[in-house]
């Protein structure tokens, strides 16, 4: 196939271009809006660049990595947040191929006790969570044999992340105040790339909604002991706060655990545990 991956100087995007040497079989395109090395330059939301790229490059399939994911910034910025996470996917969902999208936990409320499942009530308190919701439907509106993988907590190797900030001000600082009343499941990008390719090499095409993250659950709090853990980074000291201390601009949910359990028995396969992917990151940081 030839596979066009968008937002590939992003986290997913990256780690979408490292396993894909593990996958020789396929053509990739790589694009995004931004000039870099070996990749593309393409502008989702420009539907006559879009469908030109595909019709240049005959496209079998798009995997969607870009999104506006600054969830204070989009609610001052609602305009191209709109543009990005909703607006392009009826651009991407209208060319006639199948879509691979990811999406977010922040379509839910946060306030549940048990974890999410695809079919439970939508309810953002955000404008990232509702622009990216309304990404879904347009997206299966319009491609309704489209995947969509929501997923939550991402981190990498590349990129800014919660992972690189944690070591970051672990040098900085002596004393961090990390909220411990905000619970979900650290995700590896690279985890996450390895479950779009379970998707692609799949013997059948299975469309439709799925939760992916990796396994387990921690708050803010315990996620940034481990990271610390594993820097060896024993001058800092961390403290526990709640979310109201912290003062955030735009409220975060307090729950954000999602229920793997469809992508788990549609696709036969097991995910990896939290802390494990948090090690393989770790090592490639060189801790």
């Amino acid at each position: 196939m030839n596979i066009l991956i968008t937002g590939s100087n992003g986290q997913l995007g990256n780690e979408m271009r490292v396993l894909s040497a593990q996958h020789p079989k396929h053509n990739y395109f790589f694009t995004d809006v931004v000039e870099a090395e070996n990749t593309h330059l393409l502008d989702i939301t420009d539907k006559a660049a879009v469908s030109a790229f595909i019709a240049a490059h005959a496209i079998d399939l798009i995997v969607n990595c870009a999104a506006y994911t600054n969830v204070d910034k989009a609610e001052e910025d609602e305009i191209t947040a709109t543009k990005i996470n909703a607006e392009a996917l009826s651009v991407l969902g209208s060319q006639g191929i199948r879509v691979i999208h990811i999406s977010t936990d922040y379509v839910f409320s946060g306030e549940a006790c048990q974890p999410y499942r695809e079919a439970d009530p939508i309810a953002p308190h955000t404008i990232y969570g509702i622009t990216k919701y309304e990404g879904e439907k347009r997206l299966l509106a319009t491609c309704p044999e489209a995947v969509i993988l929501r997923t939550a907590w991402l981190y990498s190797s590349f990129g800014n992340n919660f992972v690189k900030t944690m070591i970051r001000l672990s040098k900085e600082r002596k004393e961090l105040g990390v909220v411990f009343d905000q619970i979900g499941t650290p995700t590896y990008a690279a985890d996450l790339a390895w479950a779009v390719f379970t998707v692609i090499e799949a013997p059948v095409w299975h469309p439709g909604v799925y939760h992916f993250t990796n396994e387990g659950v921690c708050s803010w709090y315990d996620f940034t002991i481990a990271i610390l853990a594993l820097a060896n980074s024993t001058e800092c000291q961390v403290h526990p706060i709640l979310s109201e201390e912290y003062q955030y601009k735009t409220p975060r949910p307090h729950y954000s655990v999602l229920d793997k359990s469809k992508f788990k028995k549609t696709f036969n396969v097991q995910i990896p545990y939290w802390l494990d992917g948090l090690q393989r990151c770790m090592k490639l940081l060189n801790f």
